[in-house]
């Protein structure tokens, strides 16, 4: 199968190393990395409209080349699929996998679910893989799990139907409780902001927070915090179509009074 990997922490990220040499093992895949040239966490959606993008080609194992990108993860799964850097289109795009949970609300800043929603919208089937940070970073368990989930056609298949947002606990997969295919929670954070004077003149600021818990049991955070690993499927779909009818009552009032 051809694979496009990439993610929000930059091609030398751990989590991204982990997945291409467990993916590489049985040498069943067709492997490519296009991932940025430097951290680019919590970017989102955001392009490079202003400015050119800088591409590095480096190579991975004998003949076999990764791309790093001077640009956003979106950015690189763009330039991918669209560009001229694949002969064939990727049949799978797997972003992560990234340090740090991306659950509930944070995935409208994550960098890796974006890079991921980037490639459903541009037809490839996508999924986002992330690991609650800790003390113990291991990222081997995980990456071996999505190894052994893509050998699966059922699992191929869900990922053709939705993006698959996946999140590992930070614990070894023996302390795992199982797995929960949850609803996106919302991870609110009661913010700080830290006000420094700059030599230099104008003043900045350091932004640091922690999150205001919730305590829903079907969301992925709540799964995270159970030690559970999640799984929430997420399409691009934004419109709420319960207001749309709600919106239309108010609308063809307004226009009866005309």
């Amino acid at each position: 199968m051809r694979i496009m990997l990439t993610n929000d922490d930059g091609y030398f990220a751990a989590g991204l190393r982990a997945l291409y040499q467990e993916l590489s093992k049985e040498n069943k895949h067709e492997i490519t990395i296009v991932a940025p040239a430097g951290q680019r966490s919590a970017t989102g959606r955001s392009i490079t409209i202003h400015e050119p993008l800088f591409v590095t080609k480096y190579e991975l194992r004998q003949n076999v080349y990764g791309f790093a990108v001077d640009g956003t993860p979106t950015d690189c799964v763009k330039l991918a699929l669209q560009g001229d850097l694949f002969s064939q289109k990727p049949e799978l795009l797997i972003s992560g996998i990234n340090y740090g949970w991306n659950l509930g609300s944070d995935v409208f800043y994550s960098g890796t679910v974006a890079a991921a929603m980037e490639g459903v919208l541009l037809g490839v089937p996508s999924i986002a893989v992330s690991l609650a940070q800790s003390e113990m970073v291991d990222y081997t368990e995980p990456a071996g799990l999505i190894r052994e989930w893509i050998g699966q056609e059922e699992f191929l298949q869900n990922c053709r139907a939705s993006l698959l947002n996946i999140n590992f606990p930070g614990s070894h997969q023996e302390d795992w409780k199982g797995m929960k295919i949850t609803k996106l929670g919302k991870t609110i954070y009661d913010n700080k902001f830290e006000c420094q004077e700059s030599a230099f003149g104008p003043v900045y600021y350091w932004t640091s927070g922690s999150i205001i818990s919730q305590d829903d049991p079907d969301t992925d955070l709540m799964a995270i915090k159970d030690g559970y690993v999640s799984i929430t499927p997420l399409h691009s779909d934004l419109t709420d179509d319960e207001q749309i009818k709600v919106l239309s009552e108010w609308s063809r009032r307004e226009r009866s009074n005309e």
